[in-house]
This record gives C-alpha cells, sequence and structure tokens, in this order.
C-alpha cells in the first residue's frame, strides 16, 4: 500500500510539473537579451506556441505598436517559413532617434510553406529593430491562424496581478546604458592613466632639470 501510495504521488507530482510548465509557454511572448530604453537596435524572439491538439499554427502576425514606431524592422531568414512586411503612412510624422518618419512598417506576418508548428509544440520568430523608446516596456499584439480555421489574437495588456486569458506580447526594457554616451569605465582608466603617465613625466623632467643646475653649478665652483 505504502508503494502505491508513493507512485500515486509521484504520478500527480508529474501531472502537476506537466500542467505548469505547458501553462508557462501556453502564451505567445517576446523577449530580449539587448533591448534597453532608447537603444540603438536590438533583437526580439517571438515565442509562438500551438495550443491545439489537433491544429497547426499556419501563420503568425506580429502587430508593431504605432505610438513609437521603428525606423528599421529586419526579421530574420526563417527556413520553412514565407515573410511580408506591412507598411503603413503614420497620420503624423514621428520623430525616432535621429530619424523622422513618416511611414512605417506596422506589421510582419510569417506563413508556413509546409506544415507550420504541430500541436503542442512551438517555434521562434525574430525581428531586428530600432531604435527603441525611451520607455519601461514595449507591448505588441500578435495574431495566431490555426490550419483548421481558428485564429487567435494576443492582445490583452494585464492590469494587476492577474493575467488575462490572451495576453499581448510585453518586452520589458532594461535600463540604458552608457554605451555611446559620456565615458565608460574603461575610458575613465585610460585617461587616469594618461594623466598619471604625464604626471611622473612631467616629474621626472624637473628631476633631471635639478640635477642638470647642481652639476652646473659645481663645475662652476671646482673652476
Amino acid at each position: 500500500m505504502k508503494r502505491i501510495a508513493m507512485r500515486s504521488c509521484a504520478a500527480l507530482s508529474a501531472v502537476l510539473l506537466i500542467s505548469i510548465s505547458s501553462a508557462a509557454y501556453a502564451h505567445i511572448r517576446v523577449e530580449s537579451d539587448d533591448a534597453s530604453k532608447g537603444a540603438e537596435s536590438a533583437k526580439l524572439a517571438f515565442r509562438v506556441p500551438t495550443e491545439s491538439d489537433t491544429a497547426s499554427t499556419e501563420s503568425v502576425t506580429i502587430k508593431l505598436p504605432k505610438g513609437t514606431p521603428f525606423a528599421y524592422v529586419s526579421p530574420e531568414v526563417k527556413q520553412g517559413w514565407k515573410v511580408a512586411l506591412s507598411t503603413t503612412k503614420l497620420e503624423k510624422p514621428a520623430k525616432v532617434g535621429e530619424f523622422t518618419l513618416t511611414k512605417a512598417v506596422t506589421s510582419v506576418t510569417w506563413t508556413a510553406k509546409d506544415s507550420g508548428i504541430p500541436p503542442n509544440q512551438f517555434d521562434e520568430f525574430s525581428l531586428a529593430v530600432g531604435p527603441l523608446p525611451n520607455a519601461d516596456s514595449v507591448s505588441f499584439v500578435a495574431v495566431q491562424k490555426y490550419s483548421d480555421g481558428e485564429v487567435v489574437t494576443w492582445d490583452q495588456i494585464q492590469k494587476g496581478d492577474k493575467e488575462p486569458e490572451h495576453p499581448a506580447p510585453t518586452l520589458t526594457l532594461s535600463p540604458a546604458t552608457n554605451e555611446g554616451h559620456g565615458h565608460s569605465e574603461e575610458a575613465t582608466a585610460s585617461e587616469s592613466s594618461d594623466d598619471t603617465a604625464k604626471w611622473l613625466s612631467g616629474g621626472a623632467l624637473a628631476v633631471a632639470l635639478a640635477a642638470l643646475v647642481v652639476a652646473l653649478r659645481q663645475n662652476r665652483r671646482r673652476a
């Protein structure tokens, strides 16, 4: 009886772990290793799971924020998928970094050439974008189309602790770096080393001049 109970607990634990894992990866999410506030560029990776047991994901559309458009958008080449970019004229010119935009890429769509993303599996789709806004986060809208005709739109902004049923992929931007602005620690250390070298050189020259003056005085006395 004890062994049976232990086996039952182990099986239940496995089921719970699978459920938790499935829930964690059950939404379209966006991640980045180099996205910071005001960065010139960053690579964004959208993780897209197929939540159906029978249908495959045959297309994915990522709608980019119109309020903070990107000056450039470049999708990564992905085998087995064709990609299309949609460009829209902006209602009014937008200042983005050093650029003034009158139009911008507002959506990117990947369409499977073959079977797409199989049931209960996932894939990733990457974009290189920039410059990034000087904001705490950036939210996107994702539209996922299944082979059985179902369409799921991920556009709900989370408010509070409870996650909505179809949350919008949201990327938290890290604090701005000092790259390209001011002096880095390495540059500061280099400048400090240069100042020290100049000080030492000046000191050595002063000592040499003093020694020369003393030598001249001694020679005059001997003469």
